[in-house]
């Protein structure tokens, strides 16, 4: 048996090994869908996300008799840590063949390389630098297609974490729904009324006007989001630029709403989009020579959407908004042919969006796992 090498990524060969590691490790697997290598790219610069201005990182790769075998993102998101008084690190991108001194390996170096820093957890997977993509290990439902921007991975991987002990910190769960179930006629006449007796209105994103529409996202999530959320920090300006940037070339606006009070105040949105990867799969990474014809023809075959975030200010929690926005994006979604959608990743501790995708007839079909380890 060859020695593992675990190495910084300092040349094109590391980082094409690095990227081009997953179709290996997938060869023949349906579940797992290629990324455009160009957005991958961008994704480990911090060119479509706020990894640079996070803080600290590296990314790693190991090789084994002189073949790439393993890699990983290990870095510092340091204003999280200071808002919330954290030593903690992260790790992400996380792929491994099938042999646990691999990932001990990629580990060890992960620990010595926070050590170093003065942390004292680990905290992983997570997303770049803590986003609604590619959150978690998957540990259950290793069959059911991937939808757009969520995780995939081989089921050793769990082992793997936890062998090293790394310890559960917490699940996020995806839901799905099934367009072909109606939904009660109790809720239907619920949101009319609720909309009437407490004035508000659901409106679809305006995508030509999206700095000004990002702008109201960004005061919903600042007013919504609750502070004993551990992980999460309102987003900063640079990284509501980034989203509506990344957003315009792939929304549907039939299925992202923001809800307005009666003075036009923004007190609720959501973030859904169709299912890229049913396009994804059959491009295997690139836009040319035949990726962009690919995409312009089975883009019109997408039947399922994938609804990232659901946001609603406190004073109207209660008051229909998450149930107005819900039953416009299960009506569009329905009139376009979508044959299911998921809600994901829903934190398991985020008790009222799940009982609001209950209500809807979503149900638990897939666990992420994310994990923690103290250093």
């Amino acid at each position: 048996m060859g020695d593992i090498a675990v190495q910084k990524i300092m040349t094109r060969k590391n980082e094409k090994d690095f990227i081009k590691l997953p179709w290996k490790i997938y060869k023949g697997d349906c579940c797992w869908v290629p990324p455009l290598i160009s957005d991958f790219k961008k994704t480990m610069r911090g060119e479509n996300n706020s990894l640079v201005q996070s803080g600290p990182f590296e990314h790693i790769i190991a090789y084994k008799d002189g073949e790439a075998v393993g890699r990983l993102c290990v870095g510092i998101n340091e204003p999280l840590n200071h808002a919330k008084n954290y030593k903690e690190g992260y790790i992400s991108l996380f792929e491994s063949i099938d042999n646990y001194e691999v990932a001990k390996a990629m580990f060890d170096y992960a620990s010595h390389w926070l050590k170093e820093k003065g942390m004292e957890r680990m905290i992983g997977p997570i997303s770049l630098p803590n986003g609604d993509d590619n959150r978690g290990l998957l540990i259950d439902n290793f069959t059911d297609p991937t939808l757009v921007m969520n995780t995939y991975n081989k089921s050793y991987y769990r082992r793997f974490f936890e062998e090293y002990n790394f310890y559960k910190y917490w699940d996020c769960y995806a839901y799905k729904y099934d367009a072909k179930e109606d939904i009660d006629e109790r809720y239907r006449k619920y949101v009319p009324y609720a909309m009437g007796k407490y004035k508000f209105k659901v409106e679809k994103i305006d995508l030509k006007n999206i700095e000004k529409e990002m702008q109201d996202i960004k005061e919903i999530i600042k007013r919504a989001m609750p502070e004993e959320w551990e992980d999460f920090i309102p987003p900063t300006d640079e990284d509501i630029a980034i989203i509506g940037k990344s957003l315009v070339p792939v929304a549907d606006p039939d299925l992202i709403y923001i809800a307005r009070a009666e003075d036009g105040k923004p007190i609720g949105f959501n973030i859904a989009l169709p299912d890229y990867n049913q396009v994804l799969k059959h491009m295997n990474g690139r836009l040319f020579p035949t990726g962009f014809l690919k995409y312009l023809y089975y883009r019109k075959k997408i039947d399922r959407a994938r609804l990232f975030v659901l946001f609603v200010i406190p004073e109207f929690r209660k008051k229909g908004v998450p149930s107005a926005i819900y039953l416009k994006l299960y009506d569009a979604s329905k009139e376009k042919g979508y044959k299911y959608g998921e809600g994901s990743t829903v934190w398991e501790y985020n008790k009222v969006m799940q009982r609001d995708i209950e209500k809807l007839g979503g149900k638990i079909y897939k666990t992420y796992r994310i994990y923690k380890k103290d250093l």
